[in-house]
């Protein structure tokens, strides 16, 4: 087979990285694996898998430049015999359409995220990914979204939920060392239960729902936990300030860690005790959910989106009511209360639910039977 995927940059992101890994599945399966993109920091894990770059302005949204980019794709369907093209962003997605349909290739979309619609235009817009001949939704909860967005028919669209790459996660003597090793660069205390939020600070990911959260039980109780929040600003720096005024305004400063940007998840997720989930707006999918069961962590996820589909409450973590801090606080003192033997039965059962459902394998070998699918 020979697949063009298309997709506005190759920056860090999920779909950008469920994009390498279906290169890499291809080529390792003997196929040919294009991407078209205007490129970025993940170039180079591109070229590493053995696929091949595109360079194309594929991110505009203006509508002479898409126009010339179906031009430029269809002339790449024709000179490289591709088979597929796989639009994973609605912007190229409407040049992917037009070449695709000129030349007779097969068109696939993947609906990585809500694109919520404020009006008839928007959702025009957004109605393209749906206009594959296999439509994908990375999760349940995105594949109810198009059934309700669009009216599409549930039959019509395949759920291939998001991969982890649960090696990464699994226990060993170098994970243990580079956990106590972060545990010291980021001055943690010994004797604490830690809890930890990864992800970038920006409002919707409920950074504020869980220092609210903290409060209310150091209010409640003696025994209050670390709360980690890993993750970068990315420029959000009135967001980040408001943060350290919150923290200050309940008294939190020995309690709550801002640790900037983290390389090491694995190591993070080690060193904690359980991980939380508590965004205000639902996910697509819930990564950084499932990376946590992958680490053999206890999680809690607010109880909707695609992170509801990773945890099963009461055996592999908890949900909580979105945007309630006490919600969150009370399963938060749930896990507090269990024995250390307790908590690593739920966080074995979660990554045991992982392995079954969530692997980067199970995303590239469903793909690839959608692509064959097409072709047969």
């Amino acid at each position: 087979m020979k697949v063009l995927q298309i997709i506005p940059q190759l920056e860090t992101g999920g779909a950008e990285r469920t994009t390498i890994e279906i290169a890499q599945a291809l080529t390792a399966a003997g196929h040919e694996a294009l991407v078209a993109s205007e490129g970025g920091a993940m170039e180079a894990d591109l070229t590493a898998v053995g696929g091949e770059l595109v360079r194309l302005p594929v991110a505009t949204k203006n509508p002479l430049t898409a126009l010339q980019n179906a031009s430029a794709l269809k002339r790449v369907i024709q000179d490289r015999g591709i088979d597929i093209v796989h639009a994973r962003s609605r912007a190229p997605a409407w040049s992917a359409l037009k070449a695709a349909r000129d030349t007779g290739a097969k068109f696939v979309t993947t609906y990585h995220g809500t694109y919520n619609a404020r009006s008839g235009l928007k959702r025009r817009y957004n109605s393209v990914m749906t206009k594959g001949d296999r439509v994908i939704a990375n999760s349940e909860f995105i594949r109810d979204h198009i059934v309700a967005e669009h009216g599409l028919n549930p039959d019509a669209i395949t759920v291939i939920p998001r991969g982890v790459d649960v090696n990464r996660f699994a226990d060993s003597d170098s994970l243990r060392q580079r956990a106590r090793d972060l545990k010291a660069d980021w001055s943690l205390p010994d004797d604490r239960f830690i809890a930890i939020l990864p992800a970038r600070l920006t409002r919707w990911k409920g950074q504020i729902v869980a220092i609210e959260a903290l409060a209310r039980i150091k209010s409640d109780s003696a025994v209050v936990p670390v709360l980690i929040l890993v993750g970068g600003d990315q420029g959000r720096v009135n967001y980040r300030e408001e943060l350290e005024l919150l923290i200050g305004k309940h008294g939190l400063e020995n309690d709550v860690w801002l640790a900037g940007h983290c390389d090491d998840m694995p190591a993070a997720f080690a060193l904690a005790d359980v991980a939380l989930n508590p965004s205000t707006d639902p996910e697509a999918f819930g990564r950084t959910a499932a990376e946590a069961s992958a680490a053999g962590l206890p999680v809690i996820v607010a109880n909707h989106g695609g992170a509801r589909e990773v945890v099963v409450s009461g055996e592999t973590g908890w949900r909580a009511r979105p945007g309630d801090a006490g919600s969150l606080a009370d399963a938060l003192t749930a896990v507090m209360s269990l024995t250390e033997a307790q908590r690593a039965a739920i966080g074995q059962a979660g990554r045991a639910r992982i392995l079954q459902r969530f692997t980067v394998e199970a995303l590239q070998a469903n793909t690839l039977r959608v692509y064959r699918e097409l072709l047969e």
